[in-house]
């Protein structure tokens, strides 16, 4: 196979006859065996996350992450909101989505898997019958709240096998921290300043 670039295309090369392969940008190899050693080294070490959100007014808001443009946050007109952003729900969803993405390609790079193609589609089975505690339905337990099902389909091609790809699937999986924030309780306080 030929390597080229994302910006090449097949059809350039096709009245010559060659097979293209275009493969998706790599992440550093050996960064990443260095990331991975220092996890090794010390097992317990965490990181810490940090997002400030500023409300607009109605149910549109802010999110600032590091020195990124604001993730805009808003609900659909059904629920209330002006419909220019993502809801919230659909956002947790693209983090999971980026989460195990990520895992995907760091897993398959690890491999010396090189991937042509990466997409991921989910969905997410959500309720919101208690109003966010605003009035209705009060008496629901938290359990019944929220995300109750998810569903994740990978698109995945590579210079690999179609078992090899699904392991490093269920590998990514595995270990996406978002996805275990999803899968398992955790300790979460919230707080008035």
């Amino acid at each position: 196979m030929t390597q080229m670039s994302a910006s090449a295309t097949s059809a350039d090369n096709a009245s010559n006859g060659q097979t293209v392969s275009v493969y998706l940008k790599p992440i550093d190899t050996q960064g990443l065996a260095s990331f991975a050693q220092k996890g090794l080294a010390n097992p317990q070490s965490r990181g810490t996350n940090k997002v400030h959100t500023v409300m607009q007014g109605q149910f549109r808001s802010l999110s600032y992450v590091g020195n990124h443009e604001p993730v805009v946050v808003d609900e659909p007109l059904h629920l209330f909101g002006e419909n220019t952003a993502p809801a919230p729900g659909e956002l947790v969803l693209s983090a999971l989505g980026g989460c195990l993405a990520v895992g995907i390609t760091a897993v398959a790079t690890h491999k010396n898997v090189k991937l042509t193609k990466l997409e991921l589609f989910l969905e997410g089975d959500i309720g919101n019958s208690a109003a966010w505690g605003a009035g209705g339905a009060l008496d629901k337990e938290p359990a019944q709240m929220g995300f109750q099902a998810i569903r994740v389909s990978v698109e995945l091609e590579g210079d690999a096998s179609p078992e090899v790809l699904q392991e490093i699937v269920r590998h990514a999986d595995r270990y996406s921290p978002v996805a275990n924030t999803m899968r398992n309780p955790i300790p979460f306080e919230i707080s008035t300043r």
